[in-house]
C-alpha cells in the first residue's frame, strides 16, 4: 500500500512524526485481512526500521510518534509511560455541555460480553482521567480539546459517553443521532510534545483536525 494518504511531519534519525489516517489500524491485527497499517507502509516505503512507540484507534486520526532505532524506542516509550508526554485530541462531541471546561475522572476497563467496547467500573476499573474544554458551540454539537493525563484503551470516548456527549460518528459508543451526525468518528490527536531523546529539546507538534 502506498504511503500517499500518511503525511509525514517530521523527521530526523531518530524520529518520525506523521499524521495517521482515520480507518487504518496503528500495527496489524490478527486476522489476515487486517495487516495493512500503519507501521506496516512505513516500513515498506523506505522506513525499515521504524519502531511503534504508542497507538491511536483504528477510526482515529492525528499525530504518532515513531522511533528510528532501539535506544530512540526506549526513550520515548519510557516518557509515555512516566506521562513525560503532553496530548491533546480535537473532537466533536453531541449536545452542549453546561460548563465550558471540566475534567472527568472515572475508572475504565475492558467488558469482553460487548467487546471491545469499553466501560466505566467504580470496582475493577483502571484509573482515568480526561480534561475537556469546549472549543465552539455549533446547534446540536460542539468542538471540544481533550487532554487525556491517562492513556486508556476508548478513555476519550467513553469518558465524553459517561457525561452525557459521545463523539459524533463513533459507531461503537454513539446513539443513532450523533452516529449520523457525522461520516466518521470526529476524534483526531491534534498535538503531541515530547523531549527529543538525542537533543534534549522539548519538541511541540500540531495538526489540525480535518473535520
Amino acid at each position: 500500500m502506498p504511503l500517499s494518504t500518511i503525511h509525514i511531519l517530521y523527521q530526523d534519525d531518530a524520529v518520525l512524526v506523521v499524521n495517521k489516517p482515520t480507518l487504518l489500524l496503528s500495527v496489524p491485527g490478527r486476522a489476515d485481512d487486517n495487516k495493512d497499517c500503519l507501521i506496516t507502509r512505513l516500513q515498506e516505503n523506505g522506513y525499515p526500521e521504524a519502531r511503534i512507540v504508542h497507538r491511536l484507534d483504528w477510526e482515529t486520526s492525528g499525530i504518532i510518534l515513531l522511533a528510528r532505532d532501539a535506544d530512540t524506542h526506549r526513550e520515548l516509550s519510557r516518557q509515555f509511560h512516566d506521562r513525560e508526554t503532553e496530548k491533546a485530541y480535537t473532537a466533536l462531541a453531541w449536545g452542549q455541555p453546561e460548563l465550558d471546561s471540566g475534567s472527568i475522572d472515572l475508572p475504565l476497563r475492558y467488558d469482553p460480553p460487548t467487546k471491545p467496547r469499553h466501560v466505566v467500573d467504580h470496582e475493577f476499573g483502571k484509573h482515568a482521567l480526561t480534561f475537556w474544554k469546549v472549543l465552539e458551540r455549533c446547534g446540536d454539537w460542539c468542538r471540544v480539546e481533550l487532554t487525556p493525563i491517562t492513556g486508556r484503551s476508548h478513555q476519550l470516548r467513553v469518558h465524553m459517553l459517561s457525561i452525557g456527549h459521545p463523539l459524533l460518528g463513533d459507531g461503537l459508543y454513539a446513539h443513532e443521532q450523533a452516529l449520523a451526525a457525522w461520516p466518521r468518528l470526529c476524534l483526531h490527536a491534534s498535538m503531541l510534545s515530547f523531549t527529543h531523546p538525542q537533543s534534549g529539546e522539548r519538541l511541540r507538534f500540531e495538526c489540525p483536525a480535518p473535520f
